[in-house]
């Protein structure tokens, strides 16, 4: 995969389904069936890598709640991508991260018949019999952020790999806290699919002699909620009053708890780090609450997810391992095993790099 630094200095079939089921002697086993069958069809097509990209293709994005901040940025890049290739993008989902909230709106758009649905899933599984049939209709999907199962999506745009996320935010938050005392982990759902895979090697990264003098203690949830994320930061303190640093793989959650550390005696003294955005965090690193954290840039991730939409839905691709798609000013892609696409290494950002960026 041939790619550049992902980091810019400056700035539906649902409603058939239920009338044909009511209407004689299809089940929904059957139409489940069907849906699968005709969705892996639709992959197993031959891919024409000098095929143009469509026109006017109407491409929609479907993050895990709708204002949430990181979203924004994500789906603001990929919709800047969609005019770029002539198309049209649009941001449609839950006030609410639950595990089936998105699953009415992947129903609407399939409704709609739009050409291609970008989703970050809340759960990967609760979307799968959904998409399946957004599938079967003929509507490419591409998961981003965080992945669906395999079988309810053609390719997964992922932020970089998930070993790396993982690892690296143990390490950054090891050197911070001298390799000893209690730490936390504050994720996003329980349900959540990158959360889940990073913590699953944040585990096993302390398993390493490295870290023999530090305990993970517990994993909390803010459910990618401010209120509720600041709740629990606050809990974890109260809990562990010798709690020597967090780890907030999520951008709601790490904003949160940095606030409530701002303004409490425990500033400077836990340690905080994960992934957030630069602007977002800028001023915590000024005043001392935060050393340094790491993040992919989110607009990239959303741009690079609209190209691969297109592409599915031009024909460019399948989704099949080695197939190869250009992504405009990101450059050229390949296709990973399991349909996985990587954006590229993470930046990590402190005081003396974050005035350079501006997301």
């Amino acid at each position: 995969m041939t790619t550049r630094t992902p980091w810019r200095h400056t700035a539906l079939l649902a409603g058939l389904v239920l009338l044909t089921a009511a209407c004689g002697g299809t089940t929904k086993s059957d139409v489940e069936q069907q849906a699968s069958a005709s969705a892996t069809a639709a992959s197993s097509a031959a891919a024409d890598p000098n095929a143009p990209i469509k026109q006017g293709l109407k491409i929609a994005f479907l993050p895990k709640q709708v204002n949430n901040p990181y979203f924004t940025i994500a789906n603001g890049g990929g919709i800047e991508a969609a005019k770029e290739f002539g198309g049209e993008g649009k941001e449609v989902g839950p006030s609410d991260a639950s595990a089936s909230s998105q699953v009415s709106y992947i129903n609407t758009l399939t409704q709609q018949k739009q050409d291609a649905i970008v989703i970050a899933a809340n759960d990967p599984n609760a979307v799968v019999p959904a998409l399946k049939q957004a599938m079967a209709a003929g509507i490419k999907v591409v998961s981003y952020d965080s992945d669906t199962a395999p079988e309810g999506r053609h390719v997964f745009v992922n932020q970089a790999s998930a070993e790396d996320l993982g690892r690296t935010q143990v390490q950054l938050l090891a050197e911070q806290v001298g390799h000893k005392g209690k730490i936390a982990i504050l994720s996003a759902t329980p349900n959540a699919t990158n959360q889940n895979t990073w913590i699953e090697f944040m585990k096993d990264e302390l398993k390493k002699p490295d870290y023999k003098d530090m305990e993970l203690v517990k994993v909390a949830y803010g459910n990618d909620d401010d209120q509720k994320s600041f709740t629990e930061t606050q809990g974890l303190l109260r809990s562990y009053p010798d709690l020597a640093g967090i780890i907030s793989p999520t951008t709601v959650g790490i904003a949160a708890a940095a606030r409530y550390l701002s303004d409490s005696p425990s500033k400077g003294k836990v340690k905080l780090t994960g992934l957030g955005t630069p602007n977002q965090l800028r001023k915590f690193v000024k005043d001392g609450t935060i050393e340094a954290f790491e993040l992919w840039n989110p607009a990239d991730l959303g741009y690079l997810a609209s190209y691969a939409a297109a592409a599915l839905a031009s024909g460019q691709v399948t989704g099949a391992e080695g197939e190869k798609f250009k992504a405009g000013k990101l450059g050229e892609y390949t296709i990973g095993a399991k349909g996985e696409v990587l954006l590229g290494k993470p930046t990590v950002f402190n005081e003396d790099n974050i005035d350079d960026f501006d997301f």
